[in-house]
């Protein structure tokens, strides 16, 4: 499209409302309301009239509104607008005026406007063939109100078949910044099919979430949403804010039937053989079915090129397999279908899927739409089991049970007439990290080794951290948090951490690509490697609070979105040496704990001897769900028995001296009651 065609200055669309400049100036009216707002030193929007219309062809968003500038950084804001269009779409602008003292000034002769690239990631492999309209305003002034008429159509074009089938569309309401005199959103339904409408996330008086109720416009019918003296009274942090989602009247079974016939049009032109004898012939030449199914999703994965175009990614019948395999590239839709087929060619029963990861806990409140996934991945099946492989990532290794796991909840095959589905929760067969630390301190000097086994998830992405990251950097971070786990800050809190480990070394030892399993190994030495408390008193301990304690779960307290719980199984051993004297009865030095969650299992055992003493730790957790609110407390309250002293060890030391003997003996009496 010609960029003279991408945007125009002229009258709004007949379905708009008709505002002339003698209403727009009744509009703008200050009240006690408005006057609070302004004195809480708060910009105040006098009204904002914003209406959709949809029809089979496109839709249209019509938006009408005037605010003050009374702040400095509205000012600036207000002086330089951003509209960014996909390539269907054109901007229309109708009214771009200041009120100033009392008189109404049209700012259109003072506008500046430029059609600009909005490619900024293409040397990524993310495309978007988008523009963006970008509007310089002259001479606005502090006092001004901004009044801004304007509409974005959007028009289907021949390859749009999934927007001319299913309408889609959310208004989120504004966040809590902005008051409203007046707040109006209509939506017009002008297409053939009836659309369905709900209010989610919208509260009672007393606060509670209302249970949403599908409502339907047919063809022809408005929705309006008016509100005056308005403020969105959402707490952010705790509260989802209140939205409107408008869909096609439809079902899960009719939208997997519909993309499912697109898709087969595909499948039907497969045949690998023809289009990749090589590729056939490398997969025959593998007899152990593990290590082809690995060499099939290693190729896709790492041999054929991401790219990512948001305007293709709705609405588009997908890539035919040959396409992506002769030019070694392909959006996810593309490369999820080349693994199938691949998969396929091996005998692996193997479907494409709907997902997204981003916003998957929003889905069970959405109504049926194929606009609420934004990525295709693979499931298959295989000896039994179920596996999901995102097509898109690379770098990542292991015989398929070694993978790694993709999470999230909901999905929707591609194959006729299927629901949308859950997944059931998960535990892993293996430990994500095993990590044995051998800590020993002699002549006032610390020896500290870590030895961490990753498997998995963790596996992949610390190998992908030591491909792509400068060694000195991965130094630093690991010393930062040796620093902290044996606790060296305190007593010495101006120390670098980087001085303090200046001999430190770390390495990649062995890495399993099979079993998916990397391990890494850290050594430092270092003077006084003791903690000292106020009192002057010596301690020796490893504390790896970073991992263990879970401070997220703990500190949980989001009223809509239920806790999604997603850890690795991980495992410890720690050992503590010294040459100076312990204490060998110190109450959290030999505290263990069991506890056995239905979310999580953890157990730490202790073995004290009179110079050190060793802690192992086990940490399983059942992954990939969302805790149930009247779960929640508990999980806390065992989360913190973890927090509670028994995700580490530590070890007092006797100084010489009978009477420090005797401090220690009365200290343990106070503690356990026992002489």
């Amino acid at each position: 499209m010609e960029e003279q065609q991408l945007y125009a200055i002229d009258a709004p669309q007949p379905w708009a409302p008709a505002i002339d400049d003698n209403e727009l100036i009744a509009r703008i009216k200050d009240s006690d309301f408005s006057r609070r707002q302004k004195e809480a030193g708060r910009d105040y929007c006098y009204f904002l009239d914003k209406t959709v219309y949809d029809e089979d062809a496109g839709y249209g968003e019509y938006t009408c509104f005037a605010y003050t500038i009374n702040e400095p950084a509205n000012l600036e804001s207000a002086s330089t607008k951003d509209h960014v269009l996909a390539v269907n779409q054109t901007y229309h602008l109708h009214r771009y005026s200041v009120l100033r003292n009392g008189v109404l000034v049209n700012k259109i002769p003072d506008l500046q406007i430029k059609v600009l690239d909005n490619e900024g990631q293409s040397n990524r492999g993310v495309f978007n063939s988008n523009k963006t309209i970008n509007i310089r305003i002259k001479d606005l002034h502090l006092g001004d109100v901004l009044i801004i008429e304007e509409t974005k159509m959007t028009t289907y074009q021949e390859r749009d078949i999934l927007q001319k089938a299913y309408a889609s569309y959310f208004q989120l309401l504004p966040d809590n910044y902005w008051t409203y005199g007046k707040y109006k959103f209509t939506f017009i339904n002008d297409r053939e099919k009836p659309i369905a409408y709900q209010k989610l996330f919208f509260r009672n008086a007393d606060g509670n979430v209302i249970p949403p109720e599908t409502q339907y416009l047919k063809k022809g019918e408005h929705f309006v949403w008016e509100q005056e003296n308005y403020n969105n009274a959402t707490d952010a942090k705790l509260e989802i804010n209140p939205f409107f989602q408008f869909a096609t009247d439809t079902t899960w079974e009719d939208l997997s039937g519909f993309i499912a016939h697109m898709y087969d049009k595909v499948y039907s032109q497969s045949n690998l053989r023809e289009f990749a004898p090589d590729l056939a012939e490398k997969l025959d030449a593998i007899a152990d079915k593990d290590e082809q199914l690995q060499f099939a999703i290693e190729y896709v994965q790492n041999n054929i090129y991401y790219l990512y175009d948001g305007n293709e990614m709705h609405g588009n019948i997908p890539q035919e397999p040959a396409i992506t395999y002769q030019n070694k590239q392909g959006d996810c839709k593309a490369k999820s279908v080349l693994l199938k087929t691949v998969l396929n060619y091996i005998g692996i029963e193997a479907e494409a899927v709907l997902v997204n990861f981003r916003n998957d806990g929003y889905i069970k409140h959405y109504l049926p739409s194929l606009y609420v996934f934004d990525h295709v991945v693979v499931k298959l099946n295989y000896k039994g089991e179920t596996y999901f492989v995102d097509a898109t990532v690379r770098d990542q290794y292991g015989l398929i049970e070694n993978r790694g796991f993709i999470y999230f909840i909901n999905y929707l095959e591609i194959a006729p007439n299927q629901p949308l589905q859950q997944r059931p929760a998960y535990r892993f067969s293996y430990f994500g990290v095993f990590e044995t630390i051998c800590f020993d301190a002699k002549n006032n000097t610390g020896e500290l080794t870590i030895t961490d086994v990753y498997k998995g998830n963790r596996a992949n992405s610390i190998r992908n951290w030591f491909k792509n990251t400068n060694r000195k950097e991965i130094l630093s971070k690991w010393n930062e948090a040796m620093f902290y786990c044996v606790d060296y800050r305190r007593g010495k809190e101006d120390a670098d951490y980087n001085k303090v480990f200046e001999n430190a070394t770390i390495d990649i030892i062995h890495d399993d690509k099979k079993l998916n399993e990397l391990t890494v190994r850290y050594h430092t030495t270092f003077w006084s490697p003791y903690a000292i408390d106020k009192d002057k008193r010596r301690f020796l301990v490893y504390w790896d609070s970073a991992s263990i304690v879970k401070n997220g779960v703990r500190n949980y307290k989001h009223k809509d979105f239920l806790l999604w719980h997603s850890f690795d199984n991980e495992k410890y051993e720690i050992n503590l040496s010294t040459d100076e004297r312990i204490d060998t009865e110190e109450k959290y030095t030999n505290q263990e704990c069991t506890i056995n969650n239905p979310y999580f299992t953890y157990t730490s055992r202790k073995k004290i001897g009179k110079n050190g003493g060793s802690c192992y730790i086990e940490y399983k957790p059942l992954v990939n769900l969302e805790i149930p609110m009247e779960d929640l407390k508990k999980l806390q309250a065992d989360y913190s028995i973890v927090a509670d002293s028994n995700y580490g060890l530590g070890i007092d030391i006797i100084e010489a001296g009978l009477g420090n003997l005797l401090k220690f003996k009365l200290k343990n009496i106070m503690q356990t009651g026992r002489l």
